[in-house]
């Protein structure tokens, strides 16, 4: 009932005497029996706790007044540690043990708080090796001491030299507040007020979530304290106010502003605050729970690489053995091999110098398949060459062949405009033969009614004279236009033919065959056309010699008639013109 009621009290549940006596009615072993006690005990009292409604502290205490009063025994008078210091090593020892009962620290984790304490007094722990010898001379430890064992070694002093006592429980009691109490960060700084704005110095306490600030270190007077989240931020300020080494922290609700005793101080607030700040917004454990987390990663690591190491060795060994046989049978082997080499070498000298007979065999037979193939590469070379010369060749007469059909196709529509204008030409003389006929007729009518109404009909023979007069002028002209477009066209045939003249030398040119060595200086044929010596054999080169005789005579016979008649045709004006002239003045006299 009573450690019930101490449990109810310390972990802050609400007691109910009824249900203890409910539960142990009819158990005759009594409440200390693990099978009647630890039943009600984890469904009653430890599955209603809380985290943050009870004070941790309190709880460590009354569980050490349970478990010390029968296993602690201190040394009287000459003990190193008070009963005040060992219950914050007992502290100490459940943080930093393993997850596993009986509880038990390794000894890595015994040297870690050791240095801890070391270091929070200012010194330097020198029994690293000592403490390892201890743990390896003591097989019954396991490499591991129960909570009275670490107790009993911090009782000695063995390990703690030359530490006096007070500097011990200085060392201890930084530890304890550090990993158990989970302080952070801790000293005096000055703190500007929010109503008056003066300035005030406090003690500071900064934990993972917040930051208590007392009147001195005591801890007696609480002053107040300054909430943490994850969106609270710390920030450097400059110095004002007379004040130095100024930074501030931003909450939901409040600034506050601080001013730490140096730089260094200030850099190690402000490094403890962010930290805190993080843990808070990753949802993280403390930091030193992380530390322990890793600290026993690392062993379990180092432990599973000694099992490995272990396991090489052992492998190593059969390997050695394994070789110690291989090694014997490699004698034996040496020795069956010792007696093979002297007829290998017999058969050796036999294969070397049928070796050397087939090798030169094959050397020769290499120099003939490369005197073979160094002159396939010239007969190569020249069928390439006389190949490219082809390609170009071939290449070329396509080029004149696509230039000759532009200058015949040219020839034969300059061919064409000049029968044209042939034709326009021999109807202009028809109708001007017609003119000069229809003139002599009026000329005959004149002198016909020379006498008969010489008047009237010597007005209308003007008239008519005259309109003849325009008339011929007009066919003159179109006369004129007629033969300076046939000039034209033939200035235009003279040129296509010029061209297509120039693309059968061209032609003719690149017509040669292409043969090799002393084929090219064979005689050319003597019979030569348009389109090059030796393109046709003699009797169908007379044949067309005759067809191109016969075409030339039929377009020479109308060009000579064009070249006689402009002249007649000329002069038959000149004489018209004359011829109306007097008619003209005739007719004029015979008006009166």
């Amino acid at each position: 009932m009573v450690l019930s009621y101490n449990l109810y009290t310390v972990l802050n549940i609400p007691h109910d005497p009824k249900i203890l006596e409910d539960h142990f009615r009819d158990d005759n072993d009594g409440p200390v029996s693990s099978h009647g006690y630890m039943p009600y005990l984890n469904k009653y009292i430890l599955d209603k706790v809380q985290e943050g409604h009870f004070v941790k502290e309190n709880f460590h205490e009354l569980c050490w007044t349970l478990t010390a009063k029968k296993n602690y025994k201190p040394s009287r008078g000459q003990g190193l540690i008070s009963e005040s210091s060992a219950f914050k090593l007992w502290c100490l020892f459940n943080f930093l043990s393993e997850d596993k009962y009986p509880l038990v620290m390794v000894h890595e984790e015994v040297g870690y708080l050791l240095r801890k304490v070391f270091t929070a007094t200012g010194q330097e722990w020198l029994h690293e090796e000592e403490l390892a010898e201890y743990f390896s001379q003591n097989p019954s430890l396991s490499g591991a001491v129960t909570v009275w064992q670490f107790l009993e070694m911090m009782e000695s002093g063995r390990f703690t030299k030359p530490a006096s006592k007070e500097s011990l429980a200085l060392g201890i009691q930084s530890v304890y507040e550090e990993l158990v109490l989970d302080v952070m960060q801790k000293g005096y700084m000055w703190k500007k007020g929010n109503v008056r704005r003066n300035w005030n110095e406090r003690w500071f306490v900064l934990k993972a979530s917040n930051i208590h600030y007392y009147l001195n270190e005591d801890l007696k007077e609480k002053k107040g304290e300054i909430h943490l989240d994850m969106d609270s931020t710390v920030e450097m300020l400059p110095d004002k106010e007379g004040k130095r080494c100024l930074f501030c922290i931003k909450t939901v609700n409040r600034t506050y502003e601080l001013s730490a005793s140096d730089l260094k101080r200030r850099q190690e607030w402000i490094d403890s605050i962010t930290a805190a700040i993080w843990i808070l917004a990753e949802n993280k454990s403390s930091v030193h729970k992380l530390q322990k987390e890793r600290r026993r990663e690392q062993r379990q690591q180092a432990a599973t690489r000694l099992l490995e190491k272990k396991a090489q060795e052992d492998r190593l060994a059969e390997l050695q053995v394994e070789r110690e046989t291989q090694l014997a049978q490699l004698e034996q082997l040496r020795q069956a091999q010792e007696e093979a080499q002297h007829l290998w070498r017999t058969k050796e000298l036999h294969w070397m110098k049928q070796h050397e007979e087939l090798q030169q065999k094959l050397q020769m037979q290499l120099q003939k398949a490369k005197s073979d193939k160094l002159q396939m590469q010239l007969v190569m070379e020249r069928k390439e060459q006389e190949a490219g010369a082809q390609r170009q060749r071939i290449q070329e007469l396509e080029t004149m062949q696509r230039g000759l059909e532009q200058a015949l196709k040219a020839e034969i529509e300059a061919h064409s405009n000049e029968q044209t204008v042939r034709s326009a030409q021999a109807r202009l003389l028809q109708e001007e033969e017609e003119k000069l006929k229809e003139l002599m007729m009026l000329r005959s009518e004149q002198h016909d009614l020379a006498h008969q109404e010489e008047r009237q009909q010597q007005q209308r023979l003007t008239t008519k004279a005259q309109a003849l007069q325009k008339a011929v002028e007009q066919l003159r002209e179109s006369r004129q236009r007629n033969k300076q477009d046939l000039a034209v066209a033939e200035q235009m045939r003279r040129r296509a033919s010029q061209h297509v003249k120039h693309w059968n030398v061209q032609l003719n040119r690149l017509m040669q065959p292409i043969v090799p060595g002393a084929a090219q200086n064979q005689p050319k044929s003597d019979i030569l056309s348009h389109r090059g010596g030796g393109a046709f054999i003699p009797k169908e080169f007379a044949v067309r010699r005759k067809e191109h005789n016969a075409r030339r005579q039929h377009e020479v016979v109308p060009s000579r008639d064009s070249e006689e008649m402009p002249g007649s045709d000329s002069e038959d004006y000149e004489n018209m013109t004359e011829y109306i002239k007097n008619m003209s003045l005739t007719g004029a006299n015979m008006i009166p």
